[in-house]
């Protein structure tokens, strides 16, 4: 029997994002201002009781800004993960499986991938499509799957040559079923893990797109836009970068602490 805990990390973890998740959804309830509303009465108002993260040059409310644009990095966080998940782990299933010259020929295609610099490929395909999210989901798409495809693969290359699936090859079963019934079960645990990892560093490259001007453009509420914006007044009203900047932080920890803490269950031994 395995003796499975809860790691208080990866409790800590799943409780920070249940509560960005909630915030997400119910934005519309807690944000007490309109993000887009300009108020020019009312603008760099530092944090009091009434706009409790202040107010940018436009007379924004800050804290609505943060409400809202946890609907942005949130779906940056799932959609710039969930594409290069499936085709990395699709690839690498193929190659580890087959070998032979379709193995030579994805992991070549692999290798030229990660010749280049992951974020420079990122930016130059973004530039190439303009920009906004869906060149951004594109990007990660035709390049982070790289990482998983070399996960999956090594996974594969050792389970298939286990005794249970020689069993299957024998009673006749088809190499879809060997490969998506008998083997992925037993080899996605790494890319799993590797996922929640994944999802900080694409918060992080999302808000560093949109900081460049290539990513969620303005006047959309957004955490790397609303840096972007505010980088110009850090001197004279540091809120405007410093709480955006906490919240990427925050949700990028969760993501962290989800990471580790699956870490430590999926790779408990009996």
């Amino acid at each position: 029997m395995k003796n499975i805990n809860l790691k208080p990390s990866l409790i800590a973890g799943f409780l920070i994002l249940f509560l960005w998740i909630l915030i997400a959804i119910f934005a519309n309830f807690i944000a007490p201002y309109d993000p887009n509303v300009h108020d020019l009465e009312n603008t760099f108002q530092h944090p009091n009781l009434k706009h409790l993260f202040g107010t940018d040059n436009y007379g924004r409310d800050i804290f609505s800004r943060i409400i809202y644009g946890s609907r942005i990095d949130l779906q940056m966080a799932i959609f710039g993960v969930i594409f290069p998940f499936i085709i990395g782990n699709l690839i690498g299933h193929i190659s580890g499986y087959f070998g032979g010259i379709v193995d030579s020929l994805l992991m070549r295609f692999l290798d030229i991938t990660m010749s280049f610099p992951f974020f420079v490929l990122v930016i130059a395909i973004v530039s190439i499509l303009g920009p906004g999210l869906k060149s951004f989901y594109i990007a990660l798409a035709l390049v982070g799957w790289v990482s998983y495809a070399r996960l999956s693969r090594s996974q594969v290359l050792v389970i298939k040559n286990l005794d249970y699936i020689s069993a299957a090859k024998t009673l006749g079963y088809s190499n879809v079923r060997i490969m998506f019934v008998h083997i992925l079960p037993n080899s996605i645990t790494p890319s799993v893990v590797f996922s929640m990892t994944d999802a900080v560093l694409v918060v992080l490259l999302g808000s560093a797109l949109s900081y460049l001007g290539l990513g969620v453009q303005p006047p959309t509420a957004e955490w790397g836009v609303m840096i972007a914006e505010g980088q110009i007044f850090i001197t004279s009203s540091w809120w405007m970068c410093t709480f955006p900047g906490l919240a990427i932080v925050l949700l990028a920890l969760g993501f962290s602490l989800c990471a580790d803490g699956l870490a430590s269950i999926l790779n408990v031994r009996e």
